[in-house]
């Protein structure tokens, strides 16, 4: 019976038309790619198809030897490639294909700098790789057929990625998917065994699976005295080792084939900043090879995007992006576990509430902690340029894993007042070296950007008296200082909270005339406290400030002013708290206000200084109108 072709032209979406413009005629510097993207894509295929078979075994269809074949036909100036994996039915032709639903191409046009080689590598990290073939092709024939649902079900694509593409049902398919590329003029190295065979030896050797490539072989016999030769014999010839990297001895993989397995796992065209690659035995026994990239990817930022780590059991793979494998603050590591204690048909939610997947996850984050510790305490330069890329991520671990805290903290960088530059270079180790005899606590101070902290008033004695403070100016600080208590035994403590505690760096002479100065100014106090009303939790005179007027401090255990913003941005509601003014009682604003008989003037003079401070902190006024009259009234006085 044969099958409705059921022939139809569609076009592409507006996306991809523009990406395969770009194809066409920008990413042409290293063309090569298109091939290990190729090769990619029917890896995948196949790994998909021994998943799935797992609990289907009917899917094999009698041809359970996996393997990619790669073909060329010099005459037709054809380059084919053949994957006998899951192959696609008619929708998922349409979805993969047709368009792209998710956001790579977008993401990838967004991403583009420019550089063609850097831009023609971004293709297999965006998701986009089959595109590539049209690099070299200017007509693409795809058939495929997926397992399971019979030779009637096979289905062709083709499109010269001009806009449109044509989509056909067709008997007799082969599971899995073929895609022949019809070159362009001008692109004849890619028919040569020789180009291929470099090829995939460069981009593809630790491909798991074989990658047979045809090749012509001299005829065994010549043939009769003056008859003709025999015509040459094709034989299929394996061109990759198709062994599982990992499950070798690291004194037996080059770091040139460790830079290929992590290019393949992570669809990233940059070398690695470092790997570790280890075999555990013992109570579990598995193996593990992961990276840490060398800049961030698109995603970094999208929490609940999938991590980047492979899972395997007994090297058969059985899931991409295992997000039990690793915690959400480490989701940039990428690479492949080999377990030998899980069993085959493991699925998500198996793994959810595995003791193995736990221990082993347990000795993943350890394994890469330490390699990170190692980079910051033997090439502090590598560990810089990681910490620019990964370091707000990396913040968000000691909230998220307390086992964990010493060694996170340990990583941690931050800038501060020691050089009062931007970057975060200090670690906290060096700033407990550098702790004022009897200094008890590390002093930090949040804001909404590094140029806030770096002014903030809170910071005047301390500087003042060259004591070292941390500068953070991110949002996730805020997260990280309320998960993060203490330093070997060294409390933190916020500048803007709680009463002024210097311990032993502040003098006995020094807090005696601080209460002398208390006492003195008790009225001016009561007098401020009055106008303030419900605005102020409370007015006191302050030790903290030596050139500003007024400050704003919040109780020791609150909330601070910055996380309050923050999560009022949000969309949070949040009862109103109420912050203590402090003056400065050296200022001579303090010694005008002081002086102030008004009562109406007083008040106008008292509501300025804390709304001032209140501005000063990054806040928002109630009543900015009534904030400008009163501050008219000042300057109309003062020109009279």
């Amino acid at each position: 019976m044969s099958v409705d072709t059921h022939k139809e032209t569609l076009g592409f979406q507006a996306e991809v038309k523009q990406l395969l413009h770009l194809m066409i005629h920008s990413l042409y510097s290293n063309k090569e790619i298109f091939l290990r993207e190729l090769i990619s894509n029917a890896s995948d295929a196949c790994d998909k198809l021994r998943f799935e078979a797992l609990t289907d075994n009917a899917l094999y269809e009698d041809d359970g030897e996996l393997k990619i074949h790669v073909a060329v036909d010099p005459a037709a100036r054809t380059l084919t490639l053949r994957d006998n994996g899951i192959g696609m039915s008619r929708q998922e032709v349409i979805d993969h294909i047709g368009t792209i639903a998710k956001s790579g191409t977008r993401a990838f046009l967004e991403k583009l700098s420019g550089d063609q080689q850097k831009d023609a590598n971004l293709i297999g990290q965006f998701g986009v790789g089959f595109y590539s073939a049209f690099i070299v092709a200017d007509r693409v024939t795809l058939t495929t057929r997926r397992a399971g649902l019979g030779a009637e079900h096979g289905v062709r694509w083709e499109s010269e990625g001009a806009g449109e593409y044509t989509l056909e049902n067709v008997e007799h398919a082969a599971r899995g998917t073929e895609v022949v590329l019809h070159l362009r003029e001008g692109e004849d190295e890619f028919l040569s065994d020789w180009k291929l065979r470099s090829i995939i030896t460069k981009y593809s050797d630790h491909i798991q699976l074989p990658v047979l490539l045809a090749t012509p072989k001299p005829a065994e016999d010549a043939g009769e005295e003056g008859g003709e030769a025999a015509a040459p014999r094709v034989v299929d010839e394996q061109v990759n080792k198709a062994s599982a990297l990992w499950a070798r001895p690291r004194s037996e993989v080059s770091d040139d084939e460790y830079k290929a397995l992590y290019k393949h796992v992570a669809h990233d065209f940059e070398e690695p900043l470092a790997w570790t690659h280890n075999r555990v035995e013992g109570k579990y026994e598995y193996t593990s090879l992961l990276y840490i990239p060398a800049r961030a990817p698109f995603d970094l930022w999208d929490r609940d995007s999938r991590h980047g780590v492979k899972l395997y059991v007994q090297r058969v793979f059985i899931m991409d992006d295992a997000e039990h494998l690793m915690p959400r603050y480490l989701r940039f590591v990428r690479g492949v576990i080999d377990s030998n204690d899980l069993p085959l048909n493991v699925s998500r939610e198996l793994l959810q509430g595995s003791k193995v997947i736990d221990g082993i996850r347990s000795g993943s984050v350890k394994k890469v902690l330490g390699l990170l510790e190692d980079l910051a305490k033997n090439e502090p330069a590598r560990y810089t340029e990681f910490w620019q890329s990964f370091g707000r991520v990396l913040k968000e671990g000691p909230g998220e894993d307390w086992a964990n805290r010493e060694p996170l903290a340990r990583l941690l960088r931050f800038a501060s007042t020691h050089t009062d530059a931007e970057e975060q270079s200090v670690a906290l180790a060096d700033y407990v070296a550098r702790m004022k005899p009897g200094q008890e606590k590390i002093y930090y101070v949040t804001a909404d950007s590094f140029a806030a902290a770096k002014h903030s008033p809170h910071l005047e004695v301390f500087r003042k008296k060259g004591i070292e403070v941390l500068l953070l100016g991110e949002r996730v600080d805020e997260w990280l200082m309320s998960h993060l208590t203490e330093f070997e035994g060294k409390p933190f403590a916020s500048v803007a909270k709680g009463a002024l505690d210097l311990g032993g760096v502040e003098s006995e002479a020094e807090k005696a005339e601080h209460k002398q100065v208390e006492e003195r100014f008790e009225p001016l106090v009561k007098r401020v406290r009055e106008a303030l009303g419900e605005r102020v939790k409370d007015v006191r005179m302050s030790s903290r400030l030596t050139d500003s007027p007024a400050c704003l401090v919040v109780d020791e255990h609150a909330m601070s002013a910055h996380l309050e913003r923050l999560l009022k941005e949000a969309g949070q509601s949040l009862p109103g708290s109420k912050p203590t003014l402090e003056l400065n009682p050296g200022h001579p604003l303090i010694d005008r206000l002081d002086a102030e008989a008004d009562g109406d003037r007083f008040a106008d003079l008292a509501q300025l200084l804390f709304e001032q401070a209140v501005l000063t902190e990054g806040g928002s006024l109630d009543d900015p109108a009534a904030f400008v009259r009163r501050l008219n009234g000042l300057l109309l006085s003062l020109a009279a």
